[in-house]
């Protein structure tokens, strides 16, 4: 494929874009090549300024789970913006949205909008500290909960990508009270708890896992956290900004028998658009401003066209919930592929599937917290999304990322990237002998 036009506007935008992009990420710094420049989507595709057309196994790193250009979504979009784009001030579509994801949730009563994943899990963690009058917060190595400065101590995703545990411009006074502890490991938990003699105001964990590749906890793990959170009164947080209806409908919890007391959801509600949520029982929410004295607020929170977006997205996920089978179905069938194609030519892979995500490594063991992850063969995985994304398929570019399909992925496509799998790694082969 020819990329002219992309590294064009590649260069154009490092003059006056920091990197050239706006989320480090989508630089490409972690695999070879040039980013391509996105000039439109159409359901399972992307079509770059190239016109080169690629098989989206991101798309838009998970909120499109009905694909590109959907109807439905779009419709509703068009029908909100015609009323005014944002006002500042209540609209019945908040409560809707709200309502619904209120309705699939046994841990929500109350939720609350705002912009972000980021945002949402910033301020679940505010109010986790206010309803627990406790400064101390776990979090684990490898979970990404966003850029806010507490949680910037050590990450994967982005910034595993480049290798920096930490963030400069994070002043250490704000990092001091985030301990780190190991993804299922119980006694790294433990020890935590030990060294504070309790005082820990909650957990912050994704029971999947999604930005050190895809690493789902053990079930055992978020049962033994349960049990230290009821045990010294800590609050257990839920990050389903990604996992949230793309597990199953209700994400995580509805694989888990572990209830969690804080829940943030993100992507999938805003369907593309930008908007989080954070909730709980109504007794920890009436802590929140205006009913309590946590102070959360923002002038797009409940954007009237992001609430649209959303609740059309959710109801045509309740409308049909089988699509969850389709989905796990399809996301086995190209992992599997992978594999097969990885083993043709004796290169080790292993992969895992949780409702609609996906997550490959090239390793030769399990993949269970952050250091087995970093164990992974970076190189190889550099060189392999180069080939597919040469042969027409978008995924997703780090190797600690995690991949998504859409109701617009079809079995005819997912043979197409299998195929292009089995190409580019006897190419990476033969090129290596």
């Amino acid at each position: 494929m020819a990329y002219d036009k992309s590294i064009l506007a590649f260069e154009e935008a490092y003059k006056v874009i920091p990197g050239g992009v706006d989320s480090p990420v989508r630089a490409f710094s972690g695999v070879e090549g040039t980013p391509p420049f996105i000039a439109r989507g159409e359901g399972g595709y992307l079509i770059d300024i190239d016109d080169n057309r690629y098989i989206d196994f991101v798309q838009s790193w998970g909120p499109l789970i009905f694909g590109h250009c959907d109807k439905d979504i779009e419709a509703s979009v068009i029908e909100a913006v015609k009323r005014g784009l944002s006002f500042g001030a209540p609209t019945t579509v908040e409560t809707e949205l709200a309502q619904e994801i209120v309705d699939m949730f046994d841990s929500i009563d109350k939720v609350r909008f705002v912009s972000s994943g980021t945002e949402a899990v910033m301020s679940a963690i505010r109010l986790a500290r206010g309803v627990t009058n406790r400064d101390n917060i776990i979090k684990f190595t490898g979970c990404y909960h966003g850029h806010s400065d507490s949680l910037l101590v050590q990450a994967g995703s982005g910034l595993a990508t480049f290798g920096t545990p930490s963030s400069p411009g994070v002043p250490s006074d704000l990092t001091k009270h985030t301990l780190l502890a190991t993804y299922n490991d119980i006694s790294s938990v433990e020890k935590c708890f030990e060294d504070t003699k309790g005082d820990i105001a909650c957990i912050v964990i994704e029971p999947i896992a999604g930005n050190m590749g895809l690493v789902p906890a053990d079930e055992s793990f978020l049962e033994a956290l349960r049990d230290l959170c009821d045990k010294y009164g800590t609050l257990l947080i839920f990050d389903e900004v990604m996992s949230g209806f793309r597990a199953s409908l209700t994400g995580a919890q509805g694989i888990s028998s572990v209830k969690p007391d804080m829940v943030t959801l993100g992507k999938v509600i805003g369907a593309g658009m930008p908007v989080g949520a954070f909730g709980a029982s109504a007794k920890i929410m009436s802590y929140l401003s205006p009913e309590g004295p946590v102070y959360q607020a923002g002038t797009l929170s409940g954007n009237p066209v992001a609430m649209s977006a959303g609740l059309t997205s959710l109801k045509k996920l309740k409308s049909n919930p089988s699509v969850y089978v389709e989905f796990e179905k399809r996301a086995k069938k190209l992992v599997d592929g992978f594999k097969n194609a990885a083993d043709n030519v004796g290169i080790s892979m292993v992969t895992n599937v949780r409702g609609s995500m996906f997550g490959f490594f090239f390793s030769d063991r399990p993949v269970k917290n952050f250091e087995d992850a970093c164990k992974n063969d970076t190189d190889m995985f550099a060189k392999f999304h180069k080939g597919m994304l040469d042969r027409g398929v978008y995924l997703a570019c780090s190797s600690y990322e995690t991949g998504f399909i859409s109701t617009q992925i079809s079995d005819e496509m997912i043979d197409d990237a299998i195929q292009a799998a089995y190409e580019t790694l006897s190419e990476i082969k033969t090129k290596n002998l």
